[in-house]
């Protein structure tokens, strides 16, 4: 009988995006294991196309609310059969719930090192140096839990059936990016302002681009960009998380801040040029397969001023991103693309 394991890890689209080049890779060394994923709804196409993985939705405000919802849950998941392992790559209450009502059905279980301490003396400015990549911490998880292999991700890849090259037009630039600049906290966001002299000075270039991100707020940008510029078109709302990844995958780069639409362009294979503020790539949040030359990032003494990016900035000035000026994006990216 195949062994069964157990994977939960919910949270942000950009922390699970990060469990993907890992799971793909234990899916692929041990074709045998029949493996269950818990997340959160929304995120099952992350992990489309990996054969021995069944997909939960957990729906964490719903049917598996608080305790009562989690012990229904792993009634649920344990309809057809024992788990063997149970590998909580989350480590939050919500996980440690389920995990005990795992323990207590013999299930062995295994929990990632999230380096808390490490990250709190970061903030705090008691270290100065790059912290181990959460990728990384994910890996040593399976490996304790007595699965031992390397990374061995293809990058992520979906059949929309969209002729994307007719649909956006992406032949007629010399190049075409896709710019994600909003974040689920302020202290990522590099302000709009300064973001949209880049989309104005790249767009008179001839370069196509493309604006990623969801919400009213969102739109209203994109949509005042889009009349003001050429070659700009706006992207929110119009696809599904499938497609719109798949659209990702024409880019010739994508600018993000620290957020889900740099984890999901890396899984995609596409160069990332990130903007960080309050955050740090020395958090170990970092693009999986990115380049670190790729990073702008004022490396002020006081960042980072938080793991997350939702704390005020306090001098309030957020002079970690106000020190970043369109022109040092723009000429990164221009040298990237080899454009004069």
């Amino acid at each position: 009988m195949a062994k069964r394991v157990l994977l939960m890890r919910l949270s942000a689209m950009g922390d699970v995006a990060m469990t993907v080049p890992v799971v793909a890779s234990f899916a692929k060394a041990y074709p045998d294991v029949a493996i269950t994923m818990l997340s959160a709804p929304r995120l099952q196409p992350l992990f489309e196309n990996i054969p021995n993985l069944t997909f939960v939705g957990v729906d964490k405000n719903g049917r598996h609310s608080g305790i009562k919802g989690l012990l229904r849950l792993s009634k649920e998941i344990s309809v057809d059969g024992k788990f063997d392992q149970m590998i909580d790559l989350h480590d939050v209450l919500r996980s440690k719930m389920l995990r005990t009502f795992m323990r207590l059905k013999g299930v062995k279980i295994t929990v990632v090192d999230k380096g808390r301490a490490e990250k709190k003396a970061l903030v705090n400015g008691k270290n100065k140096f790059q912290l181990k990549p959460m990728i990384q911490r994910y890996l040593e998880a399976f490996e304790k839990a007595g699965f031992k292999f390397d990374i061995d991700y293809s990058g992520y890849d979906s059949d929309t059936g969209i002729d994307f090259d007719a649909e956006l037009n992406l032949s007629s630039h010399v190049a075409n990016i896709g710019i994600a600049p909003f974040a689920q906290h302020e202290g990522k966001i590099y302000p709009l302002d300064k973001m949209e002299k880049v989309v104005e000075k790249l767009s008179s270039r001839n370069i196509g681009i493309y604006l990623f991100g969801g919400g009213q707020k969102e739109e209203d940008v994109f949509n005042s960009w889009v009349e003001k510029y050429p070659n700009v078109v706006s992207l929110a709302g119009k696809y599904k998380l499938q497609e719109e990844m798949a659209a990702m995958k024409q880019m010739n780069l994508m600018i993000t801040m620290d957020s889900a639409n740099m984890h999901l362009a890396s899984l995609c294979g596409v160069k990332v040029v990130s903007i960080w503020g309050a955050t740090h790539p020395y958090m170990g949040f970092y693009g999986y397969g990115q380049n670190a030359e790729d990073v702008i990032v004022a490396n002020l003494d006081c960042q980072p001023c938080s793991a997350y990016g939702n704390k005020p900035c306090k001098f309030g000035d957020r002079r970690c991103m106000m020190q970043i000026t369109p022109e040092t994006v723009c000429n990164k990216i221009l040298n990237i693309l080899k454009i004069e």
